[in-house]
């Protein structure tokens, strides 16, 4: 039973894990369990050592859906026309492969024996083999969204329908849903992580003689496994005897009318939407319950499960609505001494200081000259440095509001993914059917094409043998498919001491704010560089997450100098890591700035060496870029913007006023 499968009760640490993985295995009901953190954690042998711990399950002999011989009102349409006998087999562990389709998971037509036979048949996918067992889906993340949509739908409700392709198909698929994710390579939309019932944060062992242990036994099961498994035999037919004692008590469970009020209050205290996580603590309390061989769910159940069910859907409280506004003054009265109204002035905003007078290019405002640049000390600070920092701060976000609709233009490059912003070809079998080819890679064929290619041929091939169609490969055609995918957006923001005059920070949050939330509803992914003093961060990693990005850009403060080709070279290097992972990207980059540099990479002085760095991102013409300047224009501006958007190959657009929905409005329409 146990052979070639490491042993459960061997595994050293990872208790929550553990935990999680027999509640579900108890109880269905709990929902699953996401288990977040670091490669080589024994994720997936902890799940395999699961499933040999489940007892053999009896099934239909050569049944591909794994009907039940208990429940004959769900069998299958070869289980209900074929006698079958019954046979007993172990629990499957069904592994989902990052690069699944529609069809291979839930399943769909059969078209080559469509053809063949002249008969439709249905070809099952992934959620037929795992009903009933455990389907373990490695880097969920990664997966697109709609994939996602389908295993969770199953998971909720038992069942897997397909309506496509002229056909309306259903079968029971229960299983243990286990998912694994890396946070670093991107997050789950919340809707997703919210369905997974239970989440367990895996990290590595920080403790020397537990990691010495792990190291010890895995040898030991490498060099002789057989003889390591006799050793843990023992130990694990006993949690074997536990699980399942634990299944059949748990219908007994009982759970008092009071700890339901408890459960709700640690769902309110912390934050969390919607009602799942009551429901499955409530589950999840039960299971263990039924594990430690109690007949009723105490308050010790519901703490230690509450962490599981809450980790991944807590949230931070709302913030407090802005005070009062002050009462006017009341005019009947004189005014009070100039000494008793210090306090006041005091507590009010300082006035805001003119700014410093404009300088031609090359002189104090874009860098001191080449002579007196020192590469191995500091440069004095400048009396505009000190006034700069003096007023650094952290702007708030300004108004959000709803942002018109924009679309990437179409080529014909066939892409992957999901979202609903911009429309391409795409490479897998989901979409709109818009067209046909004679080249064939992906099977999905397109049926009534062929059919066309066929037929001025058939009179030659009929040959007797019964076929309506008789089809060669010279016929086949496949689908060219179209759907919506989401954009990746990279905001790189000036966050000089030059931007906080007039509110332009506060308006680049807000417009970011309200990028980001359409972007949410659309799928798309932002991120925002900002560059100030001597150096450029990622402020807002690549993102759909509406909380995490609010924090960022709360966060986000302004003042100093303006290293603008740091930020140029950072941006760079996040596009960079975008197109390693999805080469057929198209990620857009809005620059936000003045152009005035006054702090270099290198040797070289700071607006030529931008222009320069500017010049050689264009080259890459996977990258589009708009430059947004925000230059006061005077009768005395430099326009070094727009030399800077013309060296990058970008769209250039000057703004008087910096105003969140003009940034949104030049995004939208340069988008288009």
């Amino acid at each position: 039973m146990f052979r070639h499968v490491y042993p459960f009760a061997a595994i050293v640490g990872q208790e929550k894990l553990k935990l999680a993985l027999l509640l579900n295995a108890v109880n269905p009901a709990c929902g699953g369990v996401l288990l977040r953190g670091e490669k080589g954690t024994a994720k997936s042998t902890t799940v395999r050592a699961l499933a040999a711990l489940l007892p053999e399950i009896e099934v239909m002999e050569g049944c591909p859906y794994t009907c039940d011989p208990e429940r004959p009102e769900d069998f299958c349409l070869d289980c209900k026309e074929n006698v079958r006998r019954r046979v007993r087999r172990p629990i499957r562990v069904v592994t989902l492969p990052l690069n699944a389709t529609e069809d291979r998971v839930s399943g769909g037509i059969d078209f080559a024996a469509a053809v063949k036979t002249g008969r439709r048949v249905f070809q099952p996918g992934l959620l037929a083999q795992a009903h009933r067992g455990i389907l373990y889906v490695d880097e969920v993340n990664l997966l697109d969204d709609h994939i996602v949509d389908i295993i969770l739908d199953a998971a909720a409700s038992g069942w897997n329908l397909v309506e496509r392709e002229g056909i309306s198909f259903g079968h029971p698929s229960q299983f243990i849903l286990v998912g694994t994710m890396n946070p670093e390579e991107g997050e789950l939309r919340p809707q997703l992580l919210d369905r997974f019932g239970l989440c367990v944060e895996v990290r590595a062992e920080t403790d020397l003689a537990q990691r010495l242990l792990l190291m010890q036994r895995r040898e030991e099961f490498d060099a002789d496994p057989a003889s390591f498994l006799d050793r843990w035999q023992a130990e694990n037919a006993k949690i074997a005897q536990q699980l399942a004692g634990a299944r059949r008590l748990l219908p007994d469970i009982g759970f008092p009318e009071h700890l339901r009020t408890l459960v709700s209050e640690i769902c309110t205290e912390h934050h969390v939407a919607g009602h799942r996580a009551d429901l499955i603590m409530e589950q999840a309390a039960r299971a263990l319950a039924a594990l430690q061989k109690h007949r009723e769910v105490t308050v010790e159940h519901i703490r230690e499960v509450a962490w599981l069910a809450l980790v991944h859907r807590q949230r931070e409280a709302a913030p407090p609505p802005p005070p009062p506004p002050p009462p006017e003054p009341d005019h009947q009265h004189p005014e009070p001494p100039e000494s008793q109204t210090e306090p006041e002035q005091d507590q009010a905003p300082p006035p805001e200081m003119p700014p410093p007078p404009e300088t031609p290019p090359g002189q104090e405002e874009i860098g001191p000259p080449e002579e007196e640049q020192q590469p191995e000390a500091e440069p004095p600070p400048r009396p505009e440095d000190q006034h700069q920092q003096t007023l650094e701060q952290i702007f708030a976000i300004g108004e959000t509001f709803k942002v018109r609709k924009f679309t990437s233009p179409r080529d014909r490059l066939r892409r992957r993914g999901s979202g609903r912003r911009s429309r391409t070809r795409i490479a897998q079998k989901q979409g709109r059917y818009i067209k046909s080819t004679t080249v064939v890679r992906d099977g999905d064929l397109a049926l009534d094409a062929t059919l066309r290619a066929a037929a001025p041929h058939q009179q030659r091939r009929q040959g007797g043998n019964g076929l309506a169609v008789v089809l060669k490969p010279e016929d086949l055609r496949e689908k060219i498919r179209e759907k919506r995918i989401g954009n990746f957006l990279v905001f790189l923001v000036d966050a000089s001491g030059s931007m906080g005059a007039r509110g332009r920070m506060a308006a680049s949050k807000g417009a970011i704010m309200s990028l980001l939330l359409d972007a949410y509803q659309k799928r798309d992914r932002i991120a925002m560089v900002s560059f100030r003093k001597q150096e450029a961060v990622v402020n807002l990693p690549p993102t759909s997450s509406i909380e995490v990005a609010a924090q960022l850009l709360r966060e986000m403060p302004v003042g100093g100098r303006t290293p603008l080709a740091g930020g140029l070279a950072k941006s760079y290097e996040l596009i960079r890591n975008y197109l390693l992972r999805d080469p057929t990207g198209r990620p857009m980059v809005i620059l936000i700035t003045d152009g005035k540099a006054n702090v270099a990479l290198g040797d070289q002085k700071p607006v030529p060496e931008a222009l320069a760095m500017a010049g050689r991102l264009a080259q890459d013409e996977r990258v589009r870029y708009i430059v947004v300047d925000t230059e006061s224009q005077g009768l005395v501006h430099f326009g070094l913007a727009r030399e800077l958007a013309q060296a990058m190959a970008a769209d250039y657009f000057q703004i008087e006023d910096l105003k969140a929905d003009t940034l949104v409005n030049i995004a939208k329409e340069n988008l288009s």
